[in-house]
């Protein structure tokens, strides 16, 4: 573990149910607190008090704020998922319908807060746990997506190894910097122009 690992790894990994109730009732204030007052102003003070705990409480779960931060991205890369191939409709003129549901499950797991998201996407601290996170979901996406384009016959795109690859880092860039930022009325047409422009790519429209 490199010095800049340490200092964002907590400080204690919960092995009973009542150490693990305290660990997210911090994480849950700290975002709170950083939605509300913002990163540099939410501080580890701020966080304790609305967590309802002592600051020496809480600096036994995490060393600091940046811990907190890094622990929080890594839950919000645990927490999405996607729709599966067996849940969708494979049948030939349904390739639009597919996309659009693929494209509201990236939509949906930014949507809960995006002052959160944006703290995310700014300041965010870099952590082993973070990499690991990030390629472990990605590989599974990019998998998930694979076997989709593959079954469904309105898919013609040659290479459905890159295809899958460049689709989910689309739908996930994209979303990912668009609804921190998007006023929620615009969120429609950020769906629209997704599903339009991914679906025109795999059916190989000109």
């Amino acid at each position: 573990m490199t010095p800049g690992d340490r200092r964002l790894a907590p400080r204690r990994k919960p092995r009973q149910v009542r150490a693990e109730l305290t660990r997210e009732r911090v994480l849950t204030a700290a975002a709170q607190v950083f939605a509300e007052y913002g990163y540099a102003a939410g501080t580890t003070n701020r966080i304790a008090e609305r967590a309802r705990m002592s600051i020496g409480s809480l600096y036994q779960y995490f060393p600091n704020k940046d811990a907190i931060l890094a622990e929080l991205l890594v839950r919000h890369i645990d927490r999405g998922s996607w729709t599966g191939a067996e849940e969708l409709d494979m049948t030939p003129g349904s390739l639009e319908g597919v996309i659009r549901s693929l494209v509201r499950d990236a939509i949906d797991n930014h949507r809960d807060d995006p002052q959160l998201l944006q703290i995310m996407i700014e300041v965010a601290p870099v952590s082993s746990d973070l990499i690991e996170a990030i390629d472990r979901h990605g590989k599974a996406r990019v998998s998930q997506v694979r076997e989709v384009f593959a079954r469904h016959p309105d898919v013609q795109v040659k290479d459905l190894d890159m295809a899958a690859e460049l689709v989910v880092g689309t739908l996930e860039m994209n979303t990912h910097k668009l609804m921190a930022t998007l006023h929620p009325d615009h969120v429609e047409r950020l769906e629209t122009e997704l599903v339009a422009m991914v679906t025109r790519y795999l059916r190989g429209d000109r």
